[in-house]
């Protein structure tokens, strides 16, 4: 999208008046959105984002400057005015940027620019009229969303790394609501993958809704859960939100720096069960938190954060590496050009164990059986979390019994992972939009069945004035 020659000169400029460190990020972004509610579509939008931000580090000090105009005078305006925060004597920066080649590459098969709008339209209706299929007495009301974006970046920096990447990703998502007299209840189902329409090629839209409508109708019968603690186990199917929130968050190395995390200092040490490793990799095919580089142009690469229980490493950006005196491991990344890069999760997950997932739930005696979880509410410092469960089943005697509903989990997620006892052999992805510092970034999470000896089951989650409380709400 730019010239090198232009890229070196804007970076020149950006560390004229000291620095320790300036980068570029330019990014063309087109991206489609589609919305039927009512039995109608109520939207149907494109747009293009263009634009560029430039930073500059001196010390633990970020300028940061953006502008649209990515001609070489605006890109150079911002350089400018990001230079004007450097610390130091001015320099004259001769820089010569190198090519970066990825560790992965992936293949967009269907790209979403060359599938027409009624195409798209058509999955959306599609989704629609299999939700309402499913009970069209009980079924009140049906929200699809279709959407694709189509990411274009060129990122250089002033060690002399240059990157040209594009990112695809769709997605589908599914929010029935069903009514038997004055109970209401809903179900929801979402998909999405780095990938364009082919999306659609492994997963059906009719069957996701069907999911998410089936889901809801299910709920308006199933019986009100018990309270108390008691065991749980995890289904596969109920993704990895619980690692993500409760544990990812403070694996990430800013917050472990700042003292934010529980995970702070913990590096070699025991943090969970010896049954539990936890990876970040975003090298991975067909996920919707994969990437070939980061938004700082690092390749992607698989990161062990917690080995069999023992805590090995933090997700890192330039700045937080540059703190240590390591290299960062591809996990700064940012909403868009307008948002400096921050620390983020790209697919977290809970490795498989070796054990059939139909014997951890034979081997429960009673407890709760989670299939799939809800939104709720995480303090980010501590772990503590409560989660809302979107479809739950009591386990009787080592077997699946009835449905129930109201169920929250109540925990500290570190403790959690300590007391796993049984770890499966599957594995189950969810999608989301992880929100961190006002910024937005699509990760993947994933877990195999697990069960959790004991755990609060119950209670109703609340709002809290804590500015460290964070609410989850998946897409």
């Amino acid at each position: 999208m730019v010239d090198k020659q232009i890229l070196k000169e804007v970076l020149a400029v950006a560390l004229s008046n000291g620095g320790d460190f300036a980068d570029i990020f330019v990014e063309h972004k087109q991206v489609t959105g589609i919305g039927m509610e009512a039995g109608r579509i109520e939207r149907v939008n494109s747009g293009l984002d263009v634009g560029a931000g430039i930073r500059v580090l001196s010390g633990e000090a970020t300028a940061y400057a953006y502008t649209n105009d990515i001609s070489k005078e605006g890109l150079l305006e911002a350089a400018r005015i990001a230079s004007h925060a450097a610390k130091g004597g001015k320099k004259d920066v001769n820089i010569d940027l190198t090519s970066i080649k990825p560790l992965v590459n992936f293949e967009f098969k269907k790209r979403p620019e060359d599938v027409k709008t009624e195409e798209k339209v058509a999955v959306v209706k599609a989704a629609e009229k299999a939700a309402r299929a499913a009970d069209s007495q009980k079924i009140k009301q049906v929200i699809a969303g279709y959407g694709d974006s189509v990411q274009k970046v060129t990122i250089a920096n002033s060690d002399g790394a240059c990157v040209e990447d594009e990112r695809i990703r769709t997605r589908l998502v599914v929010n029935a609501v069903a009514a038997d007299g004055d109970t209401i209840q809903t179900g929801y189902e979402a998909v999405g993958s780095l990938c364009g329409f082919e999306l659609f090629e492994r997963y059906n839209p009719e069957t996701v809704a069907r999911q998410a409508a089936t889901r809801a109708i299910n709920m308006l019968t199933a019986q009100p859960a018990p309270a108390g603690k008691m065991p749980v186990v995890m289904a596969g199917e109920a993704g990895g939100t619980m690692v993500h929130e409760a544990c990812g968050h403070g694996l990430e190395a800013d917050l472990a720096q700042r003292n934010l995390s529980v995970y702070a200092n913990k590096k070699g040490q025991p943090v969970a069960s010896e049954l539990v490793t936890v990876v970040d990799d975003a090298t991975l095919p067909d996920k919707y938190g994969s990437y070939r580089f980061d938004d700082e142009g690092v390749p992607a690469r698989k990161v062990t954060l917690i080995d069999k229980g023992i805590l090995t490493d933090y997700l890192y950006d330039h700045l937080t590496a540059t703190k240590e005196n390591r290299e960062s491991n591809g996990h700064g990344r940012r909403e868009s050009y307008q948002h400096k890069p921050i620390p983020r999760m790209g697919n977290t997950m809970i490795a498989p164990g070796t054990t059939d997932p139909d014997k951890i739930i034979r081997e429960t005696k009673h407890g709760l059986l989670v299939k799939k979880m809800g939104g709720g509410q995480v303090n980010t410092t501590t772990g503590d979390f409560v989660f809302d469960v979107a479809e739950g089943y009591l386990i009787k005697d080592g077997e699946i019994g009835p449905m129930v509903r109201g169920a929250t989990l109540t925990g500290n997620g570190p403790e959690v992972l300590k007391i796993v006892d049984m770890v499966g052999s599957d594995l189950g992805f969810t999608i989301g939009t992880c929100g961190k510092d006002g910024q937005g970034a699509p990760v993947s999470d994933a877990q195999p069945t697990m069960r959790i000896p004991e755990i609060v089951v119950g209670g109703t989650a609340h709002g809290d004035d804590n500015p460290s409380i964070k609410r989850i709400r998946r897409i």
